[in-house]
């Protein structure tokens, strides 16, 4: 124990001393044949109890007394004896004289790693506040020290907030007994108080140290060599970093991605990754659950409605639920100017927002807002190395135990992205050697598409889960979902074909590509399986392979157009760019790759808009490199 005297007569050194331990002090801090102050709290027929503090109680017997109490009165008692169940009696110490010297606990704080081997003991932590939940019963706090994040319930009465003075991002010191509530780990508080000063300084340096040193990400060799993608790694490391670092600080993630196959493959595996390692660090079970959310965009880009619903659902839950506000991760959407007005809204709040993508980036327009951006086309690549690809590797960073379940995600992103990288070649091996051929990586990535399209804004988790067979223990289940629902795709896309096909028309351009136009929203089944995206699409894959020459096709409806091309070089938001300016009140905006992508107008401009974005077509340059017919290895 440690003393300080205090008194003005604090320095005679003939006047005995008397010890005043402080609130928090424990059984350890007081040893037999030494006087202590104590202070009334209840008298019965055999004696009185006495409090030394919040933590020491005990009687002192009614034969050992002279004279009578008041609960509150003070006396002086020594330890009388201390029986085998922990109980103390004390007795009265009779000094006509003495000075006070008060007693600070010896505080030695236990890790929150090492608490289920305190099981029913009384125990320190020290720690930041991470959240503040208020419950029916007991007000729970969440606790982050060195070492993880436990929960501390502490009762002050039904629903009634405890510790009101202490709020999220406090220092603050607990003792509690450690117990466990539904198999996991809790404090029962016995005490909580906050540390300021050069003590609360002192807690923070340390956790700081210990949490930059933690937040590191795994060493883990690349799956695949791949020279253009090197240029990625650094980079991609700093946002595992930034997303381990996240989590250990009590800070929820939210996760948006595109509604397709590469955004499924690029936000599944940090799904997984992420909700392993908050598991490591946090004492509770359902923190996994709290923690991380994950939910798909329709857009390409970061639409108002998904941004002020997740926006508001974050100051729910903060005022629910204690939560600070969310880390907002972009997957295979995020890096355009048409995210501007999404990433402003969070910015009133300090809502951090990290974006990986591979769709053509607006690096001026949303840098300032983002906390880290990973896009290849800010290193000189393109849009063939998919957000998937990046994302598997983002995942191994973060919790590299899912490696064996990410060996043939990357095929699968880049055949649903139909990147022509050099490296596809190397992917399609990988996933042969875990037993899947390139018709059955296709059949995954159709049955994504076609999932993806039912569940609309939900996330569909273990479905997804299922038809990618990530952490998945049936593996014939895997296999028959995958077929069922890339048979309905297969089926689906066939029938609209059959209605559209007729309408499809042609012209050649100036340049020699082939142009096919068609109109989804007269000429093709509207709400069902395909979208007009996936329509123009298909309809684009079928001419490609009849002509086997350089092919552009436009699906258009009343105020948007989809864009496809092949062996043409269209730089589509470069076109995007000029057409905005150009026709003045078009409303246009959209964006996408080089040779795929989406444009929005005013409906009433639609034929200029469209006559302008052909005659741009018509002197795009013809690139081999970007048809489907090149090789995949250079």
């Amino acid at each position: 124990m440690t003393t300080d005297s205090v008194g003005d007569d604090a320095g005679d050194g003939d006047v005995p001393v008397v010890y005043d331990l402080a609130p928090d002090c424990t059984v350890e801090d007081i040893e037999s044949d030494t006087p202590y102050l104590a202070t009334v709290n209840g008298i019965v027929e055999y004696g009185i109890f006495v409090d030394l503090s919040d933590a020491v109680s005990g009687l002192v017997h009614e034969s050992t007394l002279d004279g009578t109490f008041a609960v509150d009165d003070e006396l002086v008692v020594e330890v009388d004896n201390v029986r085998d169940d922990g109980d103390i009696s004390f007795a009265p110490v009779d000094l006509a004289d003495y000075r006070v010297e008060a007693v600070d606990h010896d505080y030695r704080p236990t890790a929150t790693t090492a608490l289920d081997t305190n099981l029913g003991e009384q125990v320190h932590v020290e720690g930041i506040v991470t959240q503040i939940k208020q419950t029916g019963g007991p007000t729970i706090f969440q606790v982050r020290d060195e070492h993880g994040v436990v929960p501390a319930a502490a009762f002050e009465a039904a629903g009634v907030r405890a510790y009101p003075e202490v709020a999220v991002d406090d220092v603050v010191r607990v003792t509690g007994v450690v117990e466990t509530r539904e198999e996991s780990v809790q404090l029962e508080v016995g005490s909580l108080t906050a540390i300021e000063d050069d003590e609360a300084t002192d807690v923070r340096e340390r956790i700081d140290a210990a949490t930059a040193e933690w937040a590191e990400p795994h060493d883990v060799e690349p799956l695949v060599e791949w020279e253009a993608f090197e240029k990625l790694r650094d980079d991609i490391r700093e946002v595992a970093r930034l997303l381990r670092e996240t989590v250990i600080e009590g800070r929820p993630i939210r996760v948006r991605h595109h509604a397709d196959g590469d955004g499924m493959c690029a936000s599944v595996p940090v799904q997984r990754a992420i909700e392993g390692f908050i598991a490591e660090v946090h004492q509770d079970p359902s923190a996994p659950r709290h923690l991380f959310k994950r939910l798909p965009s329709k857009a390409p880009f970061y639409e108002m409605e998904d941004a002020t619903r997740d926006l508001n659902f974050a100051l729910e839950d903060r005022a629910k639920h204690g939560q600070k506000l969310p880390l907002v991760l972009m997957l295979d959407n995020g890096s355009t100017e048409e995210d501007v007005p999404a990433y402003e809204t969070l910015a009133h709040y300090d809502i951090p927002i990290v974006a990986l993508d591979h769709h053509h980036p607006d690096p001026e327009a949303v840098d300032p807002l983002l906390d880290a951006h990973v896009n290849p086309y800010l290193y000189d690549e393109d849009y063939r190395i998919t957000t998937g690809m990046m994302c598997v590797e983002l995942a191994r960073m973060i919790y590299p135990d899912l490696t064996d379940d990410l060996r043939h995600v990357p095929a699968v992103a880049g055949l649903s992205d139909r990147s022509k990288a050099e490296a596809m070649s190397d992917y399609l091996a990988l996933a042969a050697d875990e037993g899947y051929d390139e018709d059955d990586l296709q059949a995954i990535s159709e049955a994504l598409d076609y999932g993806a399209h039912w569940l609309r804004y939900d996330s569909g988790r273990h479905l997804i889960d299922d038809v990618l067979n990530i952490g998945v223990d049936d593996e014939d289940r895997h296999r028959r979902l995958v077929d069922v629902l890339s048979t309905r795709a297969e089926e689906a896309v066939d029938d609209q074909l059959d209605a559209a096909l007729s309408h499809v028309e042609h012209e050649s351009l100036d340049n020699d590509a082939h142009l096919y136009t068609i109109d989804v929203e007269n000429h093709a089944h509207r709400f069902t399986y395909p979208a007009p995206g996936k329509t123009t699409g298909e309809i684009h894959d079928r001419k490609v392979e009849e002509t086997g020459d350089p092919v552009i096709t436009i699906g258009y409806g009343p105020d948007f157009a989809v864009l496809r091309s092949d062996g043409v070089r269209l730089d589509i938001p470069q076109m995007v760019t000029e057409l905005d300016e150009e026709i003045v009140g078009g409303g246009v905006s959209g964006g996408g790759h080089l040779v795929v992508g989406s444009i929005k107008f005013v409906k009433g401009r639609r034929e200029e808009v469209i006559d302008a974005l052909v005659e741009k077509m018509a002197e795009a340059d013809l690139d081999e490199d970007l048809s489907s017919a090149s090789p995949l290895t250079e």
